[in-house]
C-alpha cells in the first residue's frame, strides 16, 4: 500500500516510515491519541527511534 493512502485511515497500520512522512502523519492525526490510532502510534515510534521526539515520562507505558 502507498504511503500516503496508508496514512487517511486510523485503523491501518502505515507500517515503516521516515520521519518527514512521520511528522505529517501526526499533523493529520493531530486530533486523534495513539491508544486510538495506529496511524499515530507508528508515527510516534517513528519519531523517539529516530531522536527526533523525546517523550514525557507520563506518555511511556
Amino acid at each position: 500500500m502507498h504511503i500516503a493512502a496508508a496514512l487517511l485511515g486510523c485503523g491501518t497500520d502505515p507500517g515503516p516510515m521516515d520521519a518527514e512522512q512521520a511528522h505529517a502523519a501526526m499533523q493529520l492525526h493531530l486530533d486523534c491519541t495513539v491508544d486510538e490510532c495506529r496511524v499515530r502510534r507508528r508515527a510516534r515510534d517513528t519519531l523517539v527511534n529516530s531522536g527526533r521526539c523525546v517523550l514525557d515520562q507520563r506518555a511511556i507505558r
